[in-house]
């Protein structure tokens, strides 16, 4: 009898396709994420636990030389503040991440960088940390700034053999003003930035950011008393000039911009306060035909250090 070797199929009718999953599965999931974010692995268990403990320190309080440490949350922020080189000790990722091209690209830089350690927790404990804001599952802790002490700046100048040229802030809120003079100071060859500890913007993520990396080669000094930095200033043989709207001199008429000086630079709105005001060897305007009343504090930092700086040359 004739055998038939055909292979016959039991399906009846039309076939449905698979929907293009077989071949989806085929294709490739990136790269292998690190052993601290890998479910089961030894350094995943760890870092669990680790990541709990921090999270239940309290964040030190500022005090002396260090301001306070401060957390990055959103996948934007976090992706734009590693972008921009902003210091950063831990990058917190939530447990089971839907991994997005923002995170994968947040792990990739941290990876890069070097020194940031990855921790992985449960959604809860980073609620917790970052007190329900909207973290989208990443955190960045910067840790605290270490400032300067402000005598440190001037003897920093005279040492390399150079007048100082020096930047305080008197009023200053915004941190991103605070940046602006910080990218400012450092383009026109300045010495260092000082803020009071009180009532004055800090070297935040912000700060950094709007500095564009600046931040990171031109020094930032807080000061207890303002007044009395700028008295110690000018006992170190510094000249204190304050930016004001009435100034007596015109910025390009001062010849003391010259030589070592240090400028002082008000709030928008109340400009200097009074016993800054007082403190001050000269007030200097700054020019505007346009009508323009004021100037924001990092422009007009900029323009002053810019003539500074051209006398200096």
């Amino acid at each position: 009898m004739a055998v038939n070797n055909r292979r016959m199929s039991g399906k009846k009718g039309a076939q449905v396709g698979s929907g293009g999953q077989r071949r989806r599965g085929l294709e490739g999931k990136g790269p292998t994420p690190p052993a601290e974010m890998r479910k089961g692995h030894k350094k995943n268990r760890i870092a669990g636990a680790k990541a709990k403990q921090v999270a239940r320190r309290p964040v030190p309080r500022g005090r002396g030389g260090k301001g306070t440490s401060e957390m990055v949350v959103g996948r934007n922020s976090v992706v734009e503040a590693l972008r921009e080189g902003v210091p950063a000790s831990m990058l917190y990722v939530q447990q089971f991440i839907d991994n997005d091209e923002r995170v994968r690209e947040a792990l990739q830089l941290a990876g890069e960088r070097g020194g940031i350690h990855l921790m992985e927790a449960p959604r809860p404990e980073l609620d917790r940390m970052t007190n329900g804001l909207n973290h989208q599952g990443l955190v960045l802790q910067v840790p605290p700034y270490e400032y300067a002490h402000p005598e440190d700046l001037a003897a920093a100048a005279y040492d390399e053999g150079q007048d100082p040229l020096i930047v305080a802030l008197d009023g200053v809120t915004d941190p991103r003003n605070l940046g602006a003079v910080v990218r400012s100071v450092s383009a026109f060859g300045g010495h260092g930035v000082v803020v009071p500890e009180r009532r004055a913007a800090g070297m935040t993520a912000g700060a950094w950011k709007t500095s564009a990396g600046a931040a990171a080669r031109t020094p930032v000094a807080r000061a207890a008393n303002l007044t009395r930095a700028l008295e110690s200033y000018k006992k170190a043989g510094l000249v204190v000039v304050g930016l004001a709207a009435d100034g007596e001199v015109e910025v390009g008429d001062l010849e003391a911009l010259g030589g070592p000086v240090v400028i002082v630079v008000g709030s928008e709105g109340k400009g200097l306060s009074r016993l800054v005001g007082e403190t001050c060897d000269f007030r200097v305007r700054i020019p505007m035909p346009g009508g323009t009343e004021s100037l924001n504090a990092g422009v007009a930092a900029g323009v002053v250090l810019y003539e500074a700086s051209r006398r200096r040359v």
